[in-house]
């Protein structure tokens, strides 16, 4: 991996950006992407999305997102005695909340604060002795008060992110991390941007990343309604199941990209799916097939307007939705691959003969 990616990627994970307060990580891409596209918007919810034009007058428009949110919480209320009871943003098992670092995010400014570690005594009377609900967990900044919590600027609806630096693993084909989901859209669009702003495309590219993804998908749906794509793909990442060894796990290390074909919410377009085998294998580029327990921004959008041919080009990494994701760096280039060779060849003639193999 080349230094930039890395550092791109190190940068991007570290910045703290749950859901409703994305602005560190919009920011850092609207910076970014500037001098790649032809414009950047940014929506009234908080999206943001660089606008390349194509030359072309038939020239169909493709819709390509992340999002920039991670899992965190919401601060719900503070303690007499200073500490903070939370709500969560996103999914998170309750087992790997406790005795955390997080960051505490006011407005008067950041600060650091840890999750409690419940005591196995204070959990006798539950049912099995050992269950742990989020709500049994509290937050503490070291404050004495809510007196002197409240002078520092903490109240309710404060977010607080999970504080973790990112590292190579020691053979440097894994990367750790927090918020690899889905902070590999975020690089994975930056850097084809980066790849693609020199070329004139047969396309009108809509490029860049939605909000509140963790909480309901919602920003991708005024982003959809705004640009009226005739396709859209989400970038998003996904857990990995191979951690007992098995060959047929869904989603696994080392293996490629995640070509998603069904999810709760998702059921790929047929002639999406033809098109993404054809371009992958065409391509030499490695990828697995990959069914889900959960959605992306495809859910919402293939449903949207009169319906959005809608497709997913994923990634696979364990402990999502936690404080320390591991994720194989050949995957993420074997994505980006596939995300620059879809963005530089979709043109008219791909859209019909998407439709066509419906």
């Amino acid at each position: 991996m080349q230094n930039k990616t890395f550092q791109l990627i190190k940068d991007l994970t570290e910045l703290q950006a749950t859901s409703g307060n994305e602005k560190n990580v919009r920011n850092y891409m609207k910076h970014y992407m500037e001098p790649l596209v032809d414009h950047v918007e940014v929506s009234p919810l908080g999206n943001v999305f660089g606008v390349k034009e194509s030359k072309k007058d038939d020239a169909p428009t493709l819709l390509v997102a992340s999002h920039m949110d991670e899992v965190g919480f919401m601060l719900s209320q503070i303690t007499d005695n200073g500490l903070f009871k939370v709500v969560p943003l996103g999914g998170w098992n309750p087992y790997v909340v406790s005795a955390q670092r997080f960051t505490l995010q006011t407005s008067k400014g950041d600060y650091p604060c840890v999750s409690s570690a419940v005591a196995p005594h204070l959990l006798r009377g539950k049912e099995g002795n050992h269950n742990v609900d989020i709500s049994d967990i509290l937050f503490d900044a070291g404050f004495t008060s809510r007196e002197e919590a409240e002078a520092f600027g903490v109240r309710p609806g404060d977010t607080i992110v999970p504080l973790v630096e990112t590292i190579y693993t020691a053979n440097k084909e894994s990367i750790i991390s927090k918020a690899w989901d889905n902070r590999y859209g975020c690089v994975a669009v930056l850097e084809t941007l980066e790849e693609v702003k020199d070329l004139d495309l047969n396309s009108r590219l809509i490029m860049g990343a939605s909000v509140q993804e963790e909480v309901g998908l919602r920003g991708i749906k005024g982003a959809v309604h705004q640009y009226q794509p005739d396709v859209f793909i989400a970038v998003d990442c996904s857990p990995a199941a191979d951690t007992d060894g098995k060959k047929d796990a869904s989603g696994r290390l080392g293996d490629g990209f995640l070509l998603r074909v069904q999810d709760p919410g998702h059921l790929t377009h047929r002639g999406m799916v033809e098109y993404l085998l054809d371009t992958a294998s065409s391509n030499n580029i490695q990828y697995q097939y990959y069914f889900s327990k959960g959605g992306t921004d495809a859910s919402a959008a293939h449903v949207m307007n009169q319906g959005v041919p809608s497709g997913v080009i994923g990634v696979p990494a364990r402990y999502i939705h936690g404080h320390q994701t591991i994720f194989r760096i050949s995957d993420y280039e074997a994505a980006r691959e596939m995300l620059q060779t879809v963005v530089k060849t979709f043109d008219r003639t791909t859209l019909n003969t998407i439709m066509e193999m419906n």
